[in-house]
């Protein structure tokens, strides 16, 4: 065997010896420490205090979600329009109706609460569930509270507003802003331009009303409104229309009747007004000479004075400005309306209130005067 096949043996027998095996040192193991009586001990009271504190929250707030348990106790809650859902939760937390407003919000979110609740005052107890308090502040909940009120004859939209705001139906804000830009479909105002609240006076038709306290403004202007649609049937309408006059016409003159009426001389004041449109001649020429008309546009509280027909430059000065004003200047009723379509057939021109508290009627000019004398000298 030659040298190198000697050195080629020798490699190959390297190659197939293994290497040495290193020494690996193993950690020590640590011994397990065997719990003492005492840890289990703790270890349990703790599983079962966690245990009891869990099960007495959810006991609870069970009470609260169900209603059970609870000190009997009744609120009124009043939602406004723009009253966002967490300040209701915290009405109901601070009126005491719920004791915790996260578990009333995880309810809500579950059941679609936020999407019920409807403006409106409710009167709410303890005796219900959070399902029942959510019904009870809906549209169509029996807790909602409503309120009466009467709306005087001749009262301006102004004047209408005030006394729902006083009374808790809506602000006075609210209604003006609905009443100026909300386009009602009512033929009768088809014809009036958006912008002023007074483009519904005259027919906010007066009547008793039934309304809910925290009501939609736009609710409460359409109760009076539709009202005013069904008392003006289609035989009225028509027999208007006969006349020869539009149906805004009729309530302009019906709305000066309305303020310048004793109670029972509304026929009679319609034939002044009649006389002196149809018939313009001599003192009066046209002229209707309605102190109430210059009123409408004067700042609540200041009494017309006869410097003002001369001063008040309006279109409601029926004193400068003859024929119809451009509007009515209150909210009429039915004998007023039926007065302006139906006048008296007489020639008088003119009338003054007299110290009886009614209203003395002259066809001559001179008498007219004469009468007015009278009450300045007597």
């Amino acid at each position: 065997m030659s040298q190198d096949e000697k050195k080629r043996q020798s490699a190959r027998r390297a190659q197939r010896s293994p290497e040495p095996v290193q020494s690996r040192r193993q950690p020590a193991r640590r011994k397990r420490r065997r719990p003492t009586l005492f840890g289990v001990v703790l270890y349990i009271l703790f599983i079962v205090g966690v245990s009891a504190l869990l099960s007495g929250i959810g006991w609870v707030t069970a009470n609260d979600v169900l209603a059970l348990n609870k000190e009997e106790h009744t609120a009124m809650i009043t939602v406004a329009e723009d009253t966002d859902f967490g300040d209701v939760v915290a009405m109901l937390k601070e009126e005491g109706i719920i004791e915790y407003k996260l578990a009333f919000h995880i309810f809500s979110a579950l059941s679609g609460a936020k999407e019920k609740v409807t403006p409106g005052t409710y009167a709410l107890s303890t005796d219900m569930d959070y399902s029942a308090i959510v019904n009870n502040m809906s549209s169509r909940s029996v807790s909602r509270q409503q309120i009466s009120v009467t709306i005087p004859e001749g009262y301006t939209v102004a004047q209408i507003f005030q006394l729902l705001e006083d009374k808790g139906v809506s602000t006075a804000e609210k209604l003006n802003d609905t009443a100026a830009d909300h386009n009602y479909a009512f033929s009768f105002l088809q014809d009036i331009p958006l912008g002023d609240p007074r483009r519904l006076e005259g027919y906010l038709f007066p009547d008793t009303y039934n309304f809910y306290l925290g009501e939609s403004p736009l609710y409460a202007i359409n109760k009076m409104l539709v009202n005013f649609d069904a008392r003006l049937t289609e035989d009225l309408r028509q027999e208007i229309r006969d006349s020869g006059k539009t149906i805004h016409e009729i309530v302009i003159i019906a709305s000066m009747i309305e303020k310048e009426t004793d109670g029972a001389d509304q026929a009679t004041i319609s034939s002044v007004i009649y006389n002196r449109l149809n018939h313009p001649t001599g003192e009066t020429a046209g002229f209707l000479n309605i102190d109430a008309s210059i009123q409408y546009v004067l700042p609540a509280g200041r009494v017309v004075t006869q410097a003002d027909y001369e001063a008040v430059d309006s279109p409601y000065n029926t004193y400068l400005h003859k024929g119809l004003p451009p509007g009515p200047i209150s909210n009429p009723g039915m004998a007023a309306i039926r007065a302006a379509m139906h006048p008296d057939d007489t020639g008088y021109y003119f009338y003054a209130l007299g110290r009886d508290g009614v209203h003395h009627f002259f066809k001559n000019y001179e008498k007219f005067q004469d009468f007015l004398a009278s009450l300045k000298n007597g």
